[in-house]
């Protein structure tokens, strides 16, 4: 069996370092490291307008953000299929095909689900698209016949709702056309969600509280030094805490070696660095300018990237329609094997057009008969 990946995001604004720490690095790493047959990067935009249907327009400006993200951070069309999701429609009928296999109460204790209403207030005013989108999580992840899907730990509910319709569509049709997918969750703490740069658990577009991968180096300073730190740590020399401290919390997803040499060469590495903190007598400024100047480098190479691939904005988009045509052919091969699964490919399915001829044939055959018979009787009575 093929090792194929599915991943991809919400095409909602730009996309920002929480993005690049939770996800995009690894994607890249992925990527090139030869381990997978192949990579498709969803921009879910069907998915984001189902909480942004009455604003369209917000997801339609931010498919090319989102494109330009990817590129400027690596990832290579020429080993990585990025794939427009509206425009691949089969998975809109594999969704359709999948809800029957589902419960209104299997979904309502899908804590993901839950988790993501509470936070969008919606109330009583749920739409049904953003309810029942595990469902369409499930179609865009085996219509790519995925093994494989990069995610957090929150994401596990999900992707076990994705498994439950696999087994029981399945067995529901005697098959064995959809995968199971694994999660991969990553390999280290640094890699897990990076919290906003005001100690807030979540980065956000609508918290404000985001440094993005496109930000100019002005911006990122300005964040980096209103940055949340530890509320106890007034003085110099008091003791600080580094766990809970977002500037910490920074540095380990950030920070290596050669930014110590470079930038703070009295410390030789990042465990120094907080010894010293912990101890007292190293202020929060400092260690604010060392993580301005580690994602400074981090980031302006990605920056450059971006603005290069802007000016060729036709090229973006070609790769864009690349990427998606390949996507909708596994897409089209997938719904082509579900619909014979189900016996609903009625145009194709020869068997079917021959057995009921058959059928009507015999029922042809039978009324001929039964004809013949009262025929016999009528003319036996006459006599």
């Amino acid at each position: 069996m093929k090792k194929i990946i599915l991943t991809g995001d919400r095409p909602t604004g730009r996309l920002h370092i929480g993005h690049y720490v939770g996800s995009l690095r690894n994607r890249v790493t992925l990527q090139n490291g030869g381990g997978f047959d192949e990579i498709n990067i969803l921009i879910a935009d069907a998915q984001a307008l189902t909480d942004n249907a009455h604003n369209p327009e917000k997801v339609r400006a931010n498919i090319i953000n989102v494109a330009l993200d990817y590129l400027s951070v690596g990832i290579d069309p020429a080993k990585s299929n990025i794939i427009v999701q509206s425009a691949v429609p089969e998975l809109t009928e594999l969704t359709f095909y999948y809800a029957n296999l589902v419960s209104v109460a299997r979904l309502q204790r899908n804590p993901t689900v839950k988790s993501e209403l509470q936070m969008r207030q919606f109330g009583e005013g749920i739409p049904v698209g953003f309810f029942t989108y595990p469902i369409s999580q499930a179609a865009d992840i085996t219509a790519f016949r995925a093994t494989t899907v990069p995610a957090g730990e929150d994401q596990e509910p999900m992707l076990e709702q994705t498994r439950e319709i696999v087994r029981s569509f399945n067995k529901t049709y005697n098959c064995d056309v959809l995968v199971e997918p694994e999660i991969l969750l990553p390999d280290t703490e640094a890699s897990m969600r990076l919290p906003g740069t005001d100690g807030k658990e979540k980065m956000s577009k609508s918290l404000g509280n985001c440094i993005y991968l496109s930000d100019e180096p002005d911006d990122i300073k300005k964040k980096i030094m209103g940055m949340y730190t530890d509320p106890g740590h007034l003085h110099v020399e008091d003791p600080g805490k580094v766990e809970g401290n977002t500037v910490f919390t920074y540095l380990d997803a950030f920070a290596k070696p050669e930014h110590f040499a470079a930038f703070l060469p009295e410390y030789q590495d990042l465990d120094e660095l907080k010894d010293h903190y912990r101890r007292g007598g190293l202020g929060d400024i400092k260690v604010k300018r060392f993580l301005n100047e580690v994602l400074q480098e981090t980031l302006r190479p990605i920056r450059e990237r971006r603005h290069e691939f802007e000016k060729d904005i036709a090229y973006v988009y070609d790769v864009l329609k690349a990427g998606t045509d390949k996507g909708r052919e596994s897409a089209a091969r997938t719904l082509h094997d579900v619909k014979d699964a189900m016996k609903i490919n009625y145009f194709e399915d020869k068997a079917l057009i021959a057995e009921q001829q058959k059928e009507f044939n015999a029922a042809a055959a039978q009324r001929k008969a039964q004809e013949e018979r009262k025929a016999r009787q009528r003319a036996s009575q006459k006599k």
